[in-house]
């Protein structure tokens, strides 16, 4: 092996990592930092990478590429994996996953690398995301096939090497950071009962602790949030100020036991504001503007898809395909949705679209009512022939009786009931 691309954080882990490539593949490494946002590029990380014995530091501002080809499809399809966590860590992987091999081939290099433990979810999403775009390259896990060094090792092992490294306090959690959403896991999270300390949240303030409760209006087009309160931006801009905005309102919190790829369970919280606010908009629109029908594919598509970006299948056909099929079903999702922020909820509380399927005249009860009632007779009649037809044929299904569905044993006779009389003298 002459070359590896490193991915890279400028932390102790992947700093180590790089005096371990060369030293136990005789390799040349070369690094990949990918800024996704959150904060968490840190500052001369091209220095700490060449400091660590890097022959070259690539550094990539990926943040407006992550919104729109990752994390808007995502909006647009609803995807959210067990129907809560939005796949923030699980969309940043295909990503730097594709930059690893793309540096590869410019610098010609024989293998990606990535710091990924043999337990979660990543080592999973890296190696299969690699091999799908280029099957040739080899993928090194280093904290997987032999580094394993404790902390303090890895402190002496740099400092051997005069390796760069800024001693920080060791947190007591595993923490993933980028601009659609913060994972924190490990440390006494790992009992589902223990209630999250205050030190778990870094960007939601305790919604006990919350401001006064503010009203915002987002604006979609074709499934995809384009203004904040009337004024367009750029993708990156919005989830900021979103981010702020909701985060300081307390809004964005989850605390989730889910089912790893792995097969194992494991608790997580997630704080995810501008995600959580922008889902909770784009649902309410598909409801104005989308058929019963629709919506009910669509809930099927977005389960299957978040799925399939949890277990690190973002390149494959399916996947392709139901990002398009999802881009497509949102030709019309497109119009402004307000939203009220409230000590950790982020209420819906109003929505328009020039495409919305909402009929006033249909659905008010009022004097101008335009819906015809008496065609409603003949609709029952045709809708409730099937039933009509089973139950004559086999009677009506009700409890289970030993092999077979009978009719229900009566419930009057079972419920505590009152009768009353009317005054004989009303009785005519």
């Amino acid at each position: 092996m002459k070359k590896v691309v490193l991915a890279y954080s400028g932390g102790l882990d992947t700093s180590v990592a790089v005096a371990w490539l060369r030293e136990q593949y005789d390799a040349e490494v070369v690094t990949l930092t990918v800024d996704l946002g959150g904060g968490v590029l840190k500052e001369d990380v091209d220095r700490r990478a060449i400091s660590a014995g890097a022959s070259r530091a690539y550094v990539v501002d990926g943040r407006d590429r992550f919104v729109r080809d990752f994390c808007w499809p995502h909006v647009q399809a609803g995807a959210l994996y067990q129907g809560v966590y939005p796949l923030a860590t699980a969309m940043a992987r295909p990503m730097i996953a594709q930059l690893l091999v793309e540096v590869a081939h410019k610098e010609n290099a024989d293998a990606v690398a990535h710091g990924c433990t043999g337990k979660g979810n990543d080592q999973v999403r890296f190696d299969i995301a690699t091999h799908a775009l280029d099957p040739s390259l080899a993928v090194i896990a280093p904290m997987r096939v032999g580094m394993g060094l404790s902390r303090e090792q890895e402190i002496e092992y740099a400092k051997a090497r005069n390796i760069e490294i800024t001693i920080t306090k060791d947190s007591i959690y595993s923490i993933d950071v980028n601009l659609w959403g913060r994972s924190i896991e490990a440390g006494i999270l790992e009992d589902p009962w223990t209630a999250p300390r205050a030190d778990v949240y870094r960007w939601t303030v305790d919604p006990d602790k919350a401001p006064a409760p503010v009203e915002i209006v987002i604006g979609f087009e074709g499934g995809v949030p384009v203004s904040l309160d009337g004024d367009r931006t750029d993708p990156v801009t919005l989830v900021e100020h979103l981010h702020d905005l909701a985060g300081a309102h307390g809004v964005g919190r989850v605390d989730h036991v889910e089912d790893r790829l792995v097969g194992i369970k494991s608790r997580e919280i997630y704080e995810a504001p501008a995600a959580t606010v922008i889902h909770r908009a784009h649902r309410a629109l598909e409801g104005l503007t989308l058929s019963k029908d629709t919506l009910r594919f669509n809930r099927i598509v977005a389960d299957e898809l978040a799925q399939l970006t949890y277990d690190g299948l973002w390149f494959s056909a399916l996947h392709r395909d139901l990002r398009g099929y999802a881009a497509s079903s949102q030709r019309v999702v497109s119009g402004d949705v307000r939203v009220r922020l409230d000590h950790g909820n982020a209420i819906v509380t109003g929505r328009r679209s020039p495409l919305s399927l909402y009929d006033k005249a249909l659905a008010t009860y009022e004097a101008d009512d335009a819906f015809d009632h008496a065609a409603a007779v003949g609709f029952i009649e045709i809708f409730g022939l099937p039933l009509r037809t089973e139950a004559a044929r086999h009677g009506a299904v009700g409890r289970h009786h030993g092999a077979a569905w009978t009719w229900t044993e009566p419930l009057l006779d079972e419920l505590p009931t009152k009768v009353y009389d009317a005054p004989s003298a009303a009785v005519k």
